[in-house]
């Protein structure tokens, strides 16, 4: 019975021999077959993503909305979130919020002293309480 010839090693750097590996064109298709497939995946992934949020519709629908929502994702991410300007800008935003709110409770405060001031003068006149004269 003859014997098969080995392959040619090859040495490597630290002087060991290496015999070419008999798996290594099927590792590697089988990697190409599963990156393709990720690749695949993630293509698909991102399109049902845009399908779902629909942006180009949404920037048709609102572009100074998108626009702003654009930016304050840019100024979030690029590290405004903890500056002194958004400090300043939330301290702004809060007062300009509680404007209408103090407004309400005063018009609500002012007309309950005026009618308060109405009743008491229509209580007292109209009281079963006998007057002094």
């Amino acid at each position: 019975m003859a014997r098969k010839p080995h392959p040619p090693s090859r040495k490597s750097g630290n002087g060991h021999a290496h015999a070419p590996s008999p798996g290594l064109g099927a590792r590697v298709r089988s990697l190409n077959r599963a990156a393709h497939s990720f690749k695949q995946q993630v293509r698909t992934t991102a399109s049902d993503f845009g399908d779902a949020l629909d942006v180009r519709r949404r920037v048709r629908r609102h572009p100074y909305a998108m626009m702003a929502a654009a930016l304050s994702v840019g100024y979030v991410l690029g590290g405004g979130l903890f500056s002194r300007t958004t400090i300043r800008l939330l301290g702004v935003a809060g007062r300009v919020a509680t404007l209408p709110i103090i407004r309400g409770e005063l018009i609500g405060l002012a007309e309950a002293i005026l009618a308060g001031s109405g009743e008491a003068t229509d209580e007292v006149s109209g009281s079963d309480v006998p007057s002094p004269s």
